[in-house]
């Protein structure tokens, strides 16, 4: 599978950005997604995850109630909405998959997609 995300730039503290990840091929529902960052000079983390029906949802402590996984299977694509940013959210963020045959909690994932930059100002 590959996987393109686009969605970032600049907002200020406070505010929202919605990322989305598209996929390729027609599989999209053999997998679990999630989202990832990496900030500068820190080791890529986890942000959130997804089951390949979008029936349960994970989420980092740190952006637990401020950002939302989703995923639209027939648009073969997943979304973050992320709202109330924080300067501390800057980072590239990255999109990747998991084959749903494995638990959707299980790292790491097999596929990634380009990330895209997001910079919140203060």
């Amino acid at each position: 599978v590959q996987l393109q995300a686009f969605g970032g730039g600049l907002v200020q503290a406070g505010g929202s950005l919605r990322l989305s990840c598209v996929a390729s091929g027609r599989t999209f529902s053999s997998y679990h997604m999630g989202w990832f960052r990496q900030a500068p000079g820190k080791e890529r983390e986890f942000v959130a995850l997804i089951n390949w029906s979008g029936g349960s949802t994970y989420y980092a402590d740190s952006v637990k109630g401020r950002f939302t996984i989703s995923r639209d299977n027939a648009k073969n694509t997943v979304y973050l909405q992320m709202n109330s940013l924080k300067p501390e959210d800057t980072a590239v963020y990255y999109c990747a998959a998991k084959r749903s045959s494995v638990y959707y909690i299980n790292f790491p994932y097999d596929y990634w997609g380009q990330g895209t930059k997001v910079t919140v100002s203060s």
